[in-house]
């Protein structure tokens, strides 16, 4: 790779951090696709960062930007996740996302995975009788499964909540161990990002 093609994956990779910190952008192709538009690069091809380039951009921008408040963010985050993942319990939630792995923000969705045995429709069904209003999403188009079965959204300690449902026997398929977490592993994380005093 040249170093003009190394020095605009750069480029875009910060930028897309940026976006992805100060404006709440999500998705990292959506992300890398807007930086590059904006900068004047493909948005296809070599010039492209992949997505452990953004988020190492992310974590720098965040420790330079958003030190604290992120850090305060995150606690809040696992916290929540920690404690509705216990009223989940029966539907075997996993963690995912910004939250596990550190990069949440103050635009930042808690994710939580789960397997419900039966379908989507007892999980909300739980929800509401928690006197949750839980909103339907329309599951992304993605290229490899699982797909969810169901995506319900809503807000939990002032922290807004992405649920993706997925069928039980999918449990074993798609993300690796290490890119979600079941309770002990976020009770871990928690204790270890004390919020700043």
């Amino acid at each position: 790779m040249s170093s003009a093609s190394r020095s605009a994956r750069r480029e875009i990779a910060a930028l897309a951090a940026r976006m992805m910190a100060e404006e709440g952008v999500a998705d990292y192709g959506f992300a890398k696709r807007r930086a590059a538009r904006r900068l004047g690069f493909p948005e296809n091809g070599g010039c492209l960062p992949d997505n452990a380039e953004i988020e190492a951009e992310l974590r720098v921008w965040q420790s330079l930007f958003q030190d604290d408040e992120q850090r305060q963010r995150l606690h809040a985050m696992r916290a929540a996740a920690l404690e509705l993942m216990a009223h989940l319990d029966e539907f075997d939630p996993w963690l995912t996302g910004g939250a596990l792995d550190g990069t949440a923000g103050r635009y930042s969705e808690l994710d939580i995975e789960l397997y419900p045995q039966e379908s989507a429709k007892e999980v909300e069904i739980f929800l509401l009788n928690l006197g949750l209003q839980p909103e339907h999403r329309e599951p992304r188009r993605l290229t490899t499964p699982p797909v969810p079965e169901a995506i319900l959204s809503f807000d939990w300690q002032d922290v807004p909540v992405r649920l993706c449902i997925y069928p039980a026997r999918t449990r074993n398929q798609g993300k690796r161990r290490a890119e979600r977490a079941r309770r002990a592993a976020v009770e871990a994380l928690l204790a270890d990002n004390l919020p700043p005093q």
